[in-house]
């Protein structure tokens, strides 16, 4: 049955923390069309978060209690900071946007609410959040590596903890009242920046942000629209034609009623391809998705500093300062996102209108002064520079315990991958590119007496790129160039430029073009497949807060126009902006009616609810009870079980859904740490259930086990279980296919 007290308590919730963020951000990022209201949660819960996770490592009850406490006194002086009456109405707005928001994943939640091992990272994800609410100091334990700290990115799943912990939530109802929680705050957060942007440029403000909204919340790529054109050509044509492209006539292409909700993922070969419904329908709690609000956090601060004139030095300084604790979170929250911080800053500091040199004391400015334009940008983008490496220098500080305990090592620096074709791309991407060429186009036509050389250029750039088997660089490359020159050259100073959207716009691609040649080895996927997926998921973020501004601006046509009638373009860009909706959104309108159209799964009552392990008893009713007898544990014991060596299938439940640490869990870990180490545990998992008794009480003592879990799993992999004849190992629970014993560490060797 749903939960419906716990869904409101939660909302309360998150209502009160936003609002006492929105007092912090007035004062903050005062000038603003909703005065920080849309980053004022996710401002907040960093907050909270900084302190919890610097005190945590002593004692994570009293480091949520310094957190709120923290939280309390930020907001009392920046009430005292900021004077007078509260404008209500930006709170109000943007609380409703969060409210819709909130309401709508937990009702996508309550009808797919299992933490199920297949096709996801649910099992991780649940088993992080479990763990961190059985243990009471940071790092949490490995509860696939008994004995040792997790290392992996666990911030997200902190933060989700700390709200169980402060609404005294389980674990198995936390999970999905967190997701909802970080799928609104993004939306949120994307709501307002690119309304605030707009307002300043006076576009059409709720028109930018319910389409930034859209973007980051309901939106697709451009597969669903291409699998209907396909559908939609005869049945001759579509074969020969999917012949001619390389690619499998599937799902959507072959009917309405095939669709399937995963292809548009997987579109650049070797490489994932995620937006961000696709994710949140999907159901994990991944680092890739609670990092999301944080960075438009970020964002969000840096556009007040873009804003800020000159001559309020000190109001610029404070607002790049707080980036470093914001850097700190998001290392440990999405270690990719960490690096992306700082690009940010040097992107914002050097495109800015105000110049860098303004931050420096009057004397250091006055030497730093030239007026040769060289010179000139050579000293802006150093400074730039400078101030993205000491954002990054104080996160990385801030950090230090995350980086030295928890940091799994990677594997290196990859260069050159197989680069991504142009066709691939643009089902990708190509949304987003053509209303930012447009949008650049736009703003370039006018400083141009012969409009044909820009043409011209472009088209060169394109025959080369494409020449050379790098459309990457055609495409990105081009809004990189584009953006910076229409930002930074003097030519263009007295004409209208583009505003902060370009910032967001420029990151993207640097982003998108990076990882078709640099990419991290890890064992996460084979090449650059996980570079791929965690930057793709930055990009989109990014550029959904963009496109909301440049489709405001084109609609409105409140700039200089290409060079027909004003009311002309302005229908034919509201024509464009409709159909850019309309195509995104296929994959969202069929997405959701498929998942409600199937009823409520993962639940033994079929009945809508947010029970995380609900599934459990549907799907494994043998090992349910002998799961919940485990869960019942206090503290953090450590059982053995059979080692998950075949993931995303149902191995390793009784740890991964208690957060209790098994000896060796899932094959994940030879990610995480020197793959030997896990096998040597696979190996000593074998020995201590059916080796040689003394063999059997070494391993038992050397790992620390308190229980030993023999199910259908444990029964299946090994042929004669014999764990159970040696006298320090008891019956403690037993049901009808599990059964679980109880090992007396005092009978064991020393």
């Amino acid at each position: 049955m749903m939960e419906f007290g716990l869904v409101l308590t939660w909302l309360a919730v998150y209502l009160v923390v936003l609002f006492v963020g929105f007092i912090i951000t007035r004062a903050v990022l005062a000038g603003l069309a909703d005065e920080g209201a849309g980053i004022a949660l996710p401002a907040a819960l960093a907050i909270v978060w900084v302190v919890t996770y610097l005190l945590g490592h002593v004692s994570l009850p009293i480091g949520l209690w310094a957190g709120l406490a923290t939280l309390a006194a930020v907001a009392v002086l920046a009430r005292r900071r900021r004077t007078g009456r509260i404008d209500l109405s930006p709170f109000l707005e943007t609380a409703a946007v969060f409210t819709v928001a909130f309401l709508l994943l937990v009702a996508i939640r309550a009808f797919d609410p299992a933490v199920h091992p297949g096709g996801g990272e649910k099992f991780l994800d649940f088993g992080l959040l479990r763990s961190l609410l059985r243990g009471s100091t940071l790092p949490p334990a490995d509860f696939w590596f008994a004995g040792e700290p997790v290392q992996y990115y666990y911030g997200g799943h902190l933060l989700a903890s700390m709200l169980a912990r402060l609404t005294g939530t389980a674990g198995r109802y936390a999970y999905n009242l967190a997701l909802a929680g970080f799928y609104a705050m993004v939306v949120t957060a994307a709501y307002g920046l690119a309304k605030n942007v707009a307002v300043d440029r006076e576009l059409p403000g709720r028109l930018a942000g319910g389409l930034g909204a859209f973007f980051v919340g309901v939106a697709s790529n451009l597969v669903p629209a291409g699998q209907l054109v396909v559908l939609a050509l005869p049945a001759g044509l579509s074969a020969r034609l999917a012949e001619t492209a390389g690619f499998d006539l599937e799902g959507l292409a072959t009917g309405l009623a095939n669709f399937d909700y995963w292809t548009a993922s997987r579109v650049i070969p070797g490489t994932i391809n995620e937006f961000p419904v696709f994710a949140w329908l999907n159901g994990d709690m991944h680092a890739h998705m609670t990092s999301t609000p944080f960075l438009l956090l970020a964002a969000t601060l840096l556009y007040g500093y873009y804003r800020t004139p000159a001559d309020q030095r000190m109001r610029r300084l404070g607002l790049l300062s707080a980036l470093g604790p914001l850097a700190a979170m998001l290392a440990v929250v999405n270690t990719w996102s960490f690096p992306s911080v700082g690009g940010l800053t040097v992107l914002t500091v050097a495109l800015a209108p105000a110049s860098p040199q303004s931050l420096l004391p009057a004397h250091f400015s006055q030497r730093l002064a030239s007026k040769d334009w060289w010179r000139r940008e050579t000293v802006r983008h150093f400074l730039a520079v400078a101030a993205g490496t000491a954002v990054l220098a104080i996160g990385f500080a801030l950090s230090v315990p995350f980086w030295l305990a928890a940091a799994s090592g990677g594997q290196g620096i990859g260069l050159f991958p197989p680069r991504s074709g142009l066709g691939p791309l643009l089902l990708v991407h190509g949304a987003f590119l053509v209303a930012f060429g447009l949008y650049f186009a736009r703003y370039t036509m006018p400083h141009l007496n012969r409009p044909w050389e820009i043409v011209g250029l472009v088209v060169a750039l394109l025959v080369v790129t494409l020449l050379a088997d790098a459309p990457a660089v055609a495409l990105f490359g081009t809004l990189i160039l584009g953006g910076w020159a229409l930002r930074r050259i003097d030519a263009h100073a007295d004409g209208p430029t583009p505003g902060f959207e370009t910032i967001l716009i420029v990151a993207g691609a640097g982003l998108a073009l990076l990882v078709e040649f640099v990419f991290v080895r890890e064992h996460a996927g084979p090449g650059r497949m996980n570079t791929v997926f965690k930057v793709y998921a930055q990009v989109w973020i990014l550029w959904s807060a963009a496109i909301g501004v440049v489709l405001a601006g084109l609609v409105a046509d409140r700039r200089p126009s290409i060079g027909l009638r004003r009311v002309g373009w302005r229908r034919g860009f509201a024509v464009l902006t409709a159909a850019l909706v309309l195509v995104t959104g296929i994959y969202g309108g069929l997405a959701l009616s498929q998942h409600f159209a199937n009823g409520p799964t993962g639940t033994a009552t079929g009945e809508p609810t947010l029970d995380a392990l609900a599934f459990v008893e549907a799907d494994h009713p043998g090992e349910a009870p002998a799961i919940r007898w485990l869960d019942d544990l206090e503290g953090q014991p450590t059982i053995v079980s059979r080692p998950g060596t075949d993931i995303y299938r149902w191995v390793n439940g009784p740890s991964s859904l208690t957060g209790i640490p098994t000896v060796a869990g899932w094959v994940h870990e030879t990610g995480y740490r020197e793959p030997a180490a896990y096998w040597k545990r696979v190996d000593d998992v074998e020995q201590i259930f059916t080796g040689e008794p003394a063999v059997q009480r070494g391993l038992l003592a050397a790992y620390g086990v308190e229980y030993i879990y023999v199910g259908p799993l444990e029964r299946g992999a090994y042929d004669e279980i014999t764990v159970d004849r040696i006298d320090a190992v008891t019956v403690a629970e037993s049901w009808n296919e599990v059964t679980i014993y109880r090992v007396d560490q005092n009978a064991l060797p020393s």
